[in-house]
């Protein structure tokens, strides 16, 4: 298995109060990692994503390291909470969260209710 030299970029969006980091490859981006500032001393751990042929080669780790660094030396006294999926639950509850309630996904598609009526009558 050959050693990928992962830099991570800080990137503060100035807008929501997000922050967050890039990891690139050979100057490629290949993942992301957000977090927001909530009041109440609130951090929300927002979305990760890592490029498909990049996935399993530690990116998602090394970002997720790196924001968890960046939290403990610049939030003493915040609480951080995320919404998860099943395959990151392992890290999270490594890292010492406490599992909450299952949260389910629904969606549903936004169109015209009048014209959904008229089709049905």
């Amino acid at each position: 298995r050959i050693k990928m030299d992962i830099k991570i970029v800080t990137i503060k969006t100035h807008s929501q109060g997000q922050l967050g980091w890039l990891a690139m490859i050979n100057d490629e981006i290949v993942g992301h990692i957000f977090m927001e500032e909530q009041k109440d001393k609130k951090l929300k751990f927002l979305d990760a994503w890592v490029s498909e042929k990049y996935r399993r080669k530690g990116v998602y780790k090394s970002l997720w390291n790196t924001r968890w660094q960046y939290v403990k030396d610049n939030y003493e006294g915040w609480t951080a909470y995320a919404w998860c999926k099943p395959m990151s639950l392992p890290l999270l509850i490594e890292k010492g969260f406490s599992k909450g309630d299952t949260c389910v996904y629904v969606e549903k598609l936004i169109e015209d209710e009048k014209i959904s009526r008229q089709h049905s009558l």
